[in-house]
């Protein structure tokens, strides 16, 4: 397949204005901040790591979709778009490659309607409630597990 293991990692919308929601429930890190994270945790473990964020359900699709045969896994953080988009769902369900969903806030501790994630059964795993932590067990375990 792939020489070197990457991996993609999609935010849906609003993530991209965390500083400015409730850090009860996002934390207070910037979405820069994950990146940054992420990037270090990347080059610890020798795989390249993409970011695309959008607030936009058609450009996730079509970026869920051009990952066909570009990379080894991927994470996904589809925000509102979990409880609602089986187009979202959908196009993950094309990929040949582990999925990893990921959630900053514990979607089952908090409103009703987040409970239900529709995006879920078509990925590998989900990893909710452990703030910007998620992201790096996701892609340790991308690389350590479900990838190998």
């Amino acid at each position: 397949m792939l020489n070197k293991k990457r991996i993609l990692i999609i935010n849906g919308p609003n993530i991209n204005m965390l500083k400015s929601r409730d850090s009860i429930h996002y934390g207070i890190k910037s979405l820069e901040d994950i990146q940054d994270i992420c990037l270090n945790k990347a080059k610890e473990l020798s795989v390249d790591v993409d970011f695309f964020q959008s607030n936009s359900e058609g450009d996730i699709v079509s970026k869920i979709q051009s990952a066909i045969n570009k990379y080894n896994g991927v994470i996904i953080n589809p925000a509102a778009y979990t409880h609602y988009s089986i187009a979202i769902r959908d196009a993950l369900e094309i990929l040949d490659i582990p999925i990893i969903e990921v959630h900053l806030s514990n979607i089952h501790k908090r409103e009703e309607f987040r409970h239900k994630s529709v995006t879920v059964p078509v990925c590998n795993g989900q990893i909710c409630g452990l703030g910007y932590i998620g992201y790096v067990l996701a892609i340790e375990a991308l690389c350590n597990g479900i990838m190998e």
